[in-house]
This record gives structure tokens, sequence and C-alpha cells, in this order.
């Protein structure tokens, strides 16, 4: 009220709505025995104003929403918001339109706050105040998910001082001085990751002086998707472990007790879990709950990028109680929150920290509404899964010896109890073939017994040598374009020359070697043309013609083509009256070297050139990085053909050398180009999207056989292979039979968390003295009553667990506990809890009223009241 001799006179209000920005004249209220605050009187009237003294901007309630829904679904921020209004009013000429930017930005921040504490009943209980993480929506689980976001930055502000919090900790973000205090004492580790070079550990030490923080990292739910509240940090220099420590203790400590048995799923969980619980002791501001067990994993796709001992350990396709999860939804939840991250970039700190707790719990709150149509898709998932793995596992287990399935048994059931090295048995766990290096120092080393003559060794390793030199003679050749110029041509005639004098000198030594004997023809070797040249797309030179070469040489034996004697070439059976059964087993030793030497570096250059095109050729952003990385999987081409050349030698030797067609046919088997394939199925075992089949057979084993006399053999390659093939087909069966029992069990628990939250605001109805308090509580019983009608319905026939029976799973061997809670402090849900049957359940918890008794040792369900 404005009073100017003695009279009332109209001020000036500026009004913002959904449909425009206005200009009204308004005459404050100066009634007797009103409030005349003028903030107060435009409540009344569902305006809200931009200050509380003699406010001269005021935002309707429907623009606010609207601003609201338009932030959380479009991530609009607060000067395009305004920007669209202007237009509204006048898109002519809104430059004429007055400018409230700075106004809605500080009201939006009231508003936001005021809703939730409204939405999670905090309104109708004046005395009750929000705690650590209250204003945040919850599903309850101890399947969590961690990762970090470098692209939520923020930058160092100029006047921190003059920042207010409104809800510091009281959502997803953890309490910033807590938070500090904790960063101030705590020591991070130097150590550099040795498993594999991972982003997260290795650029732990990245920092910008223009930024206060450089991302963020999150705690979620593994199943659900929901972010943990009071869990989410930030960064300083990067992904460190002080700051990831915080978030998981932060989620550990949340709503647990009882808990007993969490599973952390992290990048590089393999090297995080190493030090966790000792830096957890050293620190302060860290506490994990009271016997409470820490099962650390790997996701699914991450876990392909870490050394192949990581994949059994880590992988939670082995991790008893796991379910079917990969591991990876905290990565689709960045997509969408990466957008307002440019927005929230130059935020003071606190107003950041409202905007991300904002749309963390709107995005916790899609998925609690969508939780009906997830676990339905989930359910029927989990049915074709179960049915589609159990039938492989009856097969090959009834093809199987029993009393070999009775000891694997044995060890599945100590690697679930004991895990860590002990989960190795999913692996294939051989010692490692000799080289032809080792072969030779042994058999240099038994030159001077009475069978053996000095320099064999010697001869025999120049006879392979000088293979392996033709060939890659040959392979030259076939490199020469059809153009090719004098100086390549000369150079390949000086190889030539070179060859041919070597191949003289080795026959001549040959001669001493059998004391002059005629020995027939020497061996000359064809190369195979399926690996003599690269794949069509992958190599820029053509085929060479004979017709083509020929026009530079000779008609004469050319190095290349002559036929190298070796104790090989005579046949077995005429091998005892020539005397050469030494010389045949030096050489057949040799060639097993040789042959392990091979595979060996085929598996090298395969999974190189399986990363060559992961991480460089597919991803390349330029044409020129994509034509090196195109050159450089040729090269690596080359060498996978030279590699197959040399074995199929070496193969062919063996057999002219009598081995038998058993140990060719299980150890040494012939290479075809469909194994040579670099997709997923030959890279690594521990690949993602993992199936049924098999990888090729030098991936496996390292080429044992039973039955030999070789010190590096110690097991038939087709048990183990066997062995975990049978094991990894039944830990597959095992996590869909988990899979389905935990979403049946969540469908239960969907219902009871509906029904619980309609019985608070009842209750909240029931005590509210004011009428707007009253039928906000009534809505809110509606629409709680309605998702459990919309449950009902969706779930029925899907054979959920029953609230009041005892399990069917001997299985689990575990009791699921409800915890209603009454009174004054009810939390935001209750507590579902998993814990195995121990004699911590004491005997007056089971005989309180609403608990369920089943027999002894075996899976009960208690409903505490």
């Amino acid at each position: 009220m404005e009073t100017v001799h003695g009279s009332t006179i109209p001020t000036k209000l500026t009004i913002v709505h959904s449909t425009g920005v206005f200009l009204h004249n308004v005459v404050w209220c100066s009634c007797p025995g009103v409030d005349c605050q003028q903030h107060l009187q435009l409540l009344k009237a569902k305006l809200f104003p931009a200050s509380t003294t003699r406010p001269q901007t005021a935002f309707t309630f429907d623009v606010l929403n609207h601003f609201l829904i338009d932030a959380l679904e479009c991530k609009t921020s607060a000067s395009s918001f305004f920007e669209k209004i202007r237009r509204m009013t006048n898109n002519c000429f809104p430059d004429t339109v007055p400018n409230r930017y700075r106004e809605l930005m500080r009201v939006s921040r009231l508003w936001r706050d005021l809703m939730s504490r409204k939405w999670f009943g905090f309104a109708h209980n004046d005395e009750q105040k929000p705690d650590k993480g209250d204003l945040a929506c919850w599903l309850v689980s101890q399947r969590y998910v961690v990762d970090g976001n470098f692209t939520a930055q923020h930058m160092v502000m100029r006047k921190p001082q003059l920042d207010i919090s409104l809800s510091d900790g009281l959502g997803y973000m953890v309490k910033d001085q807590e938070y500090q205090t904790h960063l101030s004492s705590a020591v991070e580790s130097k150590e550099r990751s040795s498993c594999s070079n991972h982003h997260a550990v290795n650029a732990a030490n990245i920092s910008r002086s223009n930024l206060r923080a450089t991302g963020v990292g999150a705690t979620a739910c593994a199943r659900h998707g929901c972010f943990v509240p009071h869990s989410i940090v930030d960064f300083q220099k990067g992904e460190r472990h002080m700051n990831i420590d915080y978030s998981i203790c932060n989620a550990l400590n949340y709503h647990s007790a009882g808990i007993d048995s969490s599973l952390i799923i992290y990048d590089v969980g393999c090297q995080w879990s190493i030090n966790f619980l000792q830096r957890v002791a050293q620190s302060k501001g860290l506490s994990v709950p009271e016997n409470m067990h820490i099962v650390p994993a790997v996701g699914k796709f991450h876990l392909s990028a870490h050394k192949l001992a990581c994949f059994a350990r880590y992988s939670l396709n082995f991790i008893q109680g796991a379910g079917h999860v990969d591991g990876e939804i905290l990565e689709t939840l960045w997509a969408p929150f990466n957008k307002i991250s440019p927005t929230a970039r130059s935020m003071s700190q606190a107003h950041r920290q409202e905007v991300l707790d904002d749309h963390m719990r709107d995005s916790n709150w899609k998925k609690i509404v969508g939780i009906m149509k997830t676990l339905l898709k989930k359910y029927k998932r989990a049915l074709k899964g179960v049915d589609d793995t159990k039938s492989p596992f009856d097969e090959l287990t009834l093809s199987l010896d029993p009393e070999k399935i009775s000891i694997w048994k044995i060890d599945e059931k100590k690697a679930m109890e004991q895990c860590g090295e002990y989960l190795d048995i999913y692996q294939l766990q051989m010692n490692k073939a000799p080289t032809m290096a080792e072969i030779r120092l042994k058999l240099t080393e038994s030159e001077n017994t009475d069978t053996s003559k000095p320099g064999t060794v010697s001869w025999l390793i120049t006879g392979i040598n000088l293979e392996d030199l033709q060939d890659g003679l040959r392979a030259d050749i076939r490199q020469l374009p059809t153009d090719a110029t004098p100086g390549q041509k000369v150079s390949i005639e000086e190889k030539r020359q070179r060859l041919t004098a070597r191949i003289a000198k080795f026959h001549e030594t040959a001669d001493a070697m059998t004391a002059g004997m005629d020995l027939g023809t020497a061996t000359v070797h064809s190369d195979d043309p399926r690996f003599c040249y690269a794949g069509h797309d992958e190599n820029g030179w053509g085929e060479v013609s004979d017709e083509e070469i020929s026009e530079y040489i000779d008609e004469e034996i050319l190095a290349e083509e002559m036929g190298i004697w070796m104790p090989s070439s005579v046949p077995y059976q005429d091998v005892l009256a020539l005397g050469l059964g030494p010389l045949q087993a030096e050489e057949l030793e040799l060639r097993k070297g040789q042959a392990n030497d091979c595979l060996e570096k085929l598996r090298m250059a395969l999974g190189h050139k399986a990363i060559i095109y992961r991480q460089y050729f597919r991803s390349a952003n330029s044409t020129w990085a994509g034509t090196r990385s195109k050159q450089e999987a040729q090269r690596c081409q080359l060498k996978i053909d030279k590699c197959v050349r040399s074995y199929q030698r070496a193969r062919s030797a063996m057999e002219g050398l009598g081995m038998d067609k058993a140990t060719l046919g299980s150890l040494y088997q012939p290479i075809s180009p469909t194994e040579l394939s670099i997709d997923k199925e030959v890279a690594e075992e521990n690949r993602f999207g993992q199936g049924s089949d098999r990888l090729a057979w030098f991936w496996r084993g390292n080429n044992a056989s039973q039955g030999q006399d070789d010190a590096w053999i110690d097991k038939s390659p087709t048990d183990l292979v066997y062995r975990v093939n049978w094991l990894k087909a039944k830990a597959r069966w095992n996590r869909w039979q988990e899979e389905l029992r935990l979403v049946r069990h969540e469908m239960g628990w969907t219902i009871n968390w509906f029904k619980y939250h309609q019985n608070e605001w009842e209750r909240r109805g029931g005590q509210a003295t004011r009428p707007g308090h009253q039928a906000y509580a009534y809505q809110q019983v509606l629409m709680w009553g309605r998702f459990i009608e919309e449950a009902e319905k969706n779930f029925n026939g899907c054979s959920l667990a029953s609230t009041s029976s005892t399990l069917c799973s001997l299985q689990l061997a575990e009791i699921i506990v409800f915890k209603i809670w009454t009174g004054q402090m009810v939390p935001t849900a209750f507590h579902v809890i998993l814990i195995p049957i121990t004699d911590r359940i004491k005997s007056a918890e089971l005989n309180r009223p609403g608990c369920n008794v089943g027999i002894e040792n075996q899976p009960v369900l208690i409903l505490l009241l």
C-alpha cells in the first residue's frame, strides 16, 4: 500500500505467465486484521514474488510448473525459456518486453525446493526436517554400479562467499562441507593400473585450473538404474579413488541395516577393490556397515578391455546372486544428463547442485513410473533365458562322465564361496607350450650322447630358417607391383643370390651329417594360396601373375623354389634302414617348437589386429587416420598369413616324421581361413556378448594332449574344454534362474512399495489440519492407489513371490525381510533385506507378529510389522 496525501494509489507489477509477460496496476490490500505483507498477498493469489520486500515482479504457479517440466524433459535452460516467453509476448519486438531472467533463476530455485519438500511429505510436518538424501526417490537395492562423467564440469566461482544453498546434501549430491573435509584428509594412491590402460585410473592427475570440478562420480542401482541418494560426488583431478570411495561408502550406508553383502560394479573394479577396505580404515570420512561383504565386479562391456585374468574373477556371469545384469546401465543415464551439463557448468555451486539433484530425482521418478513395463519385459526375457540355457546345459551334462561332473560341482561350490583366484576354474589353465628356443637348448645339452652328432641341432635350425627365408622371398615377389621399378627387381635378384649360396652351403653340411649317402629328393614347399594374399579390402596390392614375374627372372630353378633336404624328406618307413632315426627325432622336437611359436605369434597378431579395428580403424575421425589404421591392419594381416604358412610347413614335416594322427588331430589341427576372423569371437576370451560358441581350436589350451611325456602337458585338452564349457553353461543357466527369481520378488516388492506410500499419505491426510494439506494428501492416495491397481493387473499370472509362505527355492538359502516403518520418522521406502540364514537372526524377531517361520535351514519369508 502506498499512501500519498492520505489516498491509495496503484503500483505497477510485472507478472510472468506461461502465455507471456504482463504489466498490471496493483492495489495492495490494507484491510484491518489481514496480514498486509505484499509477498503473502501474492502467494494467496497463486503468484510467486521475486522478492519478499516490496516485490515488483511475480511469477504464476503455472509458468513455474511449465519451466520445471521443460527443464526436466526438454533440458531447457532458464535463458532459453524466458526468451521463449518474451517472443510469445511480442514476437516482433521481443526486446521491448521486460527481461526477468535473473528473477526467474532465483524464483525457480525456491520453487524447485518447495516442490521437493511437498512431494516427500515434509510440508505436512513442519517439525520434521529432511535428512541426508530424504529429498530423493529411491528403490532399495544392494547391487550398485559406479561410474564417472567428465562432461558435468563446473567452473570456478568468482564470488563463492555469496553462494547460498537451499538443500545441501538433502538430495543426491553429497553434503559439501563433509566431502571437502574427507578430501583434505584422504591420501590418494600413486599406483598406476596394472590391468589395462584405463582412462579412469591412468588419467587420475588431470587438472584444469579454471574448473572447480572436472566431472561427477555416481553410484546407481545396477538393476533399476536409480541414482543412490547422497552419493554423487565432484571430481577435482580426474576419477580418483578418494572420490569414488566416498560415493560408494555413502551408498553402502544408505538404508542398509541388516544387509551383509553388496555387489559393486565398477569399470576398474579389479584395481579399486584391492585396497578399498584399507583406505576405509585409514580415513575418518569413510565407513562401511559392520559385517558388510563387498563383491567387486566389472561391467560386461568394459571387461573386454581388461587383461584375460580379470575375466573369470570379475565377470558378472560367474557371481552368484548377480542375476542377469550387464553393469553398464549408468552409461545410459549419462546421455540425457549431459544435455544439461553446459548450462550447469557456469552456475553457482549451490544452484548447480540443486539442478543436478532435480534431474536425478526426475530420472528416478521416470524409473518408478515405468517399473511395471520394465519388470514385465525382464520377466519375459528371463523366462526365455531359462528355457534357452537349460536345454543345452542338460544335453551337455548327459553327454559327460558323471564322475567328472561331480568333481566339477565341488570346484564350482568352492569357487562361489571363496571367489578370487578360485574363480579361475572358468578359464582354461595350462602350462605354456615350449618354444623352439627352449627345445633347441634342451637338444643341444644332450648332443654329447652316443646317439647324437655334434652340430646337428644347429644344422636343423638352419634348414628351418632357410625355409622361412624362401617364404619371405616369395612374399616379397608377390608384393611387387605390376610396374616394378628396376631398383625393386635388382633387390629381388640380390636376395635370390644370397639365398642360393646359403642353400648350397647347407646341403654341403648335410653330406657331412649323413656320410654322403643318397637320400633322394629334397622337399619343395608350396605355399597355400589361401594365405598368400591378404583380404580383398585390406590390401592395396593386387596379385602378380607368373607371366609378369617371368619377364625379369631366368628359366633356371630359382632360390625361392629350390628343394631343401631335411630328415623329414626321407619316407618314415626308410628311416631305420638309413640310420636317420636320431636326426628325425631331433627334427620332430624342433618342428613342435616351430609350430608352438607360430601359434603363439598367430594369437598375438590376431589380437593386435582386433585392437586396431576396435580402437583405431572404426573410430577414425579423419581420412588420414583411417588410412594409417588400414595400413597397420594390412601389415598385421601379412604377419598372420606368414605365421600360418610357417605352421603349415611345420605340420607337414611332423606328418612326414611319423607323428601319430591322434596328436596331429588334437594338438596341431589344420588352420582354415574362417578361423582367422578378427571379430569378438576370436579377439579375446573375455569378450562382450558371449554365447555358447566355442573359440577356434588354437585359442584353447596351448595345444596340450593327454598321454604325452612332455613336462608342459598336464591334462587332456578335451577334458579341459568340456570342463570350462560345462561350468560356463551351468553359470549361464544359474544367472537366468536368479534373474527370474529376482524379477518375481521385485514385482511383489513394487506392489508393497506402492501400498506403503499410499498408507503413508493416508496417515498424513488424517493428521493434516489444513484443507490444502488434506486435499493434496488425498490426491497422493489416489495416485498410489492407481499404481497399485495397475501393478496388480500387469503382474497377474507372473507367479509372484508370496508374502505369506515359504519360498520354494532351496538353492538361494536366504530370508527376505520386509520392514514396514511406522511413527513420525518415516523413510521414503521400506527396506528389502536379503540375508542368509544364520544364528544372527534372533528368536525374538522370528516370534514377532506376522512372521511365517518355515522348516529349519530352509528359506523363509518374514514380514516384520
